[in-house]
């Protein structure tokens, strides 16, 4: 392939611009607060399962509470049935007399049981209630801290995609100007190699896989024609001769 020295020399400048724009895609896979909202949503997805799961723990000794208290009552209205019955004289029987006072007295002591149990649960619910509050407090707090995150994040992004706009108006005006088989060639190489389609001999180096060449094949090279294309035998990108080269 042939091209003429200018156009070759352009190739250099595409570089530098193509260059700029993988460091800036670097610079935005590689932003600090990445780091931050993995950690960030990590604790935020732990704390969402904790709270879950207390809330949870809530509901059921919140249903175990209204299950015992509706047992006292239950006591309680047949204990105060009993003992009216009792009051008013009706029940004349020894033996009767007897069983209802009996069954009174077993009542007092099942509703005294069933209140301990209340109380136990009542404290249990409490306990629960103060994780919910502690654990959603601490939740709010993470989503805060996310947020915060994504919101630097967003606006390294908004600065990064300004300068890779205009980067990309430059790189545009360039490779407009150079021949379409020399960008292509330019274009294949660069995705073959990391990135660098084109590199400057410099003195005896080249400058992408900066190996030095022997004088002999340095000779070679300086005998190609000037619009010829060459390429280095070492990495095979397109090797750019300015002033500088040897």
């Amino acid at each position: 392939m042939n091209a003429a020295p200018a156009d070759q020399i352009r190739l250099l400048d595409l570089q530098a611009i193509d260059s700029r724009l993988d460091q800036l895609a670097h610079r935005r896979r590689s932003l600090p607060e990445h780091a931050e909202i993995d950690k960030a949503t990590a604790d935020h997805t732990a704390l969402t399962s904790l709270v879950v799961a207390a809330q949870a723990q809530q509901g059921d000794t919140e249903r175990e509470l209204t299950k015992a208290e509706a047992d006292v009552e239950q006591v309680r209205a047949r204990a105060a049935r009993n003992q009216q019955r009792l009051d008013s004289g009706s029940i004349t029987s020894p033996k009767d007399l007897e069983n209802l006072q009996h069954e009174i007295g077993s009542l007092a002591k099942r509703q005294g049981d069933l209140e301990e149990v209340v109380l136990e649960i009542m404290e249990r619910t409490e306990s629960a209630q103060t994780r919910v509050t502690e654990l959603t407090g601490r939740l709010e707090h993470s989503t805060v801290v996310l947020r915060e995150a994504e919101g630097r994040r967003d606006a390294s992004y908004a600065e990064i995609d300004a300068d890779v706009e205009k980067v990309q108006r430059d790189r545009e005006a360039v490779a407009n100007v150079i021949p379409a088989d020399l960008l292509k060639l330019y274009d294949r190489l660069r995705a073959q190699q990391g990135g660098v389609g084109a590199a400057r001999l410099y003195q005896r180096r080249c400058e992408g896989c900066r190996v030095e060449f022997a004088i002999t094949d340095l000779n070679a090279i300086k005998a190609e024609p000037k619009d010829a294309v060459v390429r280095c035998e070492n990495c095979g990108r397109i090797l750019v001769r300015t002033a500088e080269s040897a």
